[in-house]
């Protein structure tokens, strides 16, 4: 249990939600970050989640909610860098908007946090504060589809390499790159089929594997700088 909170930013559903559904459950303290209401942001918050609104899409956006962090808490316990967007590739004149947009909420909305609140991890009395970036296993091996996407992806996993170097030893600083963990409600039964091949495991395993691969990096004292595949052994493939 933690009397400081732990940031998740995208917490408002599937593997954020998840993760600070079951943070809570263990005792912690939580504060959210979203991008638009939704109906799970009510029952996060009669759960007692602070949740903030967020605009990753441009720098001012990202300033702005950390202002409003520090505002609510003089101290974090960690900083979950969830927030995403799995968009496709376009052509066209707005494929430099696209990417632009993904690098923004991939790296430099992490980069930007990173930078100002590491006060606040290092206002925080416990012995571990952790940084964890959520990256991807396309972040490896790259995407026929979203090649913007996976680079920028592939950029917060060396952002976790300088900032684990930067802040160790007082903060740890890892990732943790999923491959396919949870299907969308829209998603059928020959999906669901063809997404369990791809891994040497045979499964699409739920949201849960997220929160142990999480709650291994928060209790261990001795791992930074690493990124922690939760990929079903999809490079087996």
């Amino acid at each position: 249990m933690s009397a400081s909170p732990i940031l998740i930013t995208g917490g408002a559903q599937r593997l954020g939600r998840h993760c600070a559904e079951r943070l809570i459950d263990e005792g912690h303290p939580v504060i959210v970050s979203y991008r638009r209401e939704r109906e799970a942001l009510e029952a996060l918050r009669r759960r007692g989640v602070v949740t903030l609104q967020a605009d990753f899409d441009s720098q001012a956006g990202i300033e702005d909610f950390l202002e409003r962090l520090k505002a609510e808490t003089s101290s974090l316990r960690a900083i979950v860098h969830n927030a995403s967007d799995w968009a496709p590739d376009v052509a066209g004149p707005e494929a430099g908007d696209n990417f632009e947009r993904l690098f923004r909420v991939h790296m430099l909305a992490p980069y930007l946090i990173n930078l100002g609140a590491r006060e606040l991890l290092e206002a925080c009395s416990e012995p571990m504060r952790d940084i964890v970036h959520m990256t991807d296993f396309v972040a490896s091996k790259g995407s026929r589809k979203h090649a913007a996407y996976a680079a920028s992806k592939a950029g917060l996993e060396n952002l976790t390499l300088s900032f684990a170097a930067m802040y160790a030893p007082s903060i740890q600083v890892n990732a943790i790159a999923p491959a396919m963990i949870m299907l969308n409600e829209d998603d059928d039964e020959a999906y669901a089929e063809k997404a369990r091949a791809k891994s040497a495991m045979g499964l699409i395993p739920g949201p849960g594997v997220i929160h142990q691969s999480l709650r291994y990096l928060l209790d261990n004292r001795y791992v930074t700088g690493i990124t922690l595949p939760v990929d079903g052994g999809r490079h087996l493939r």
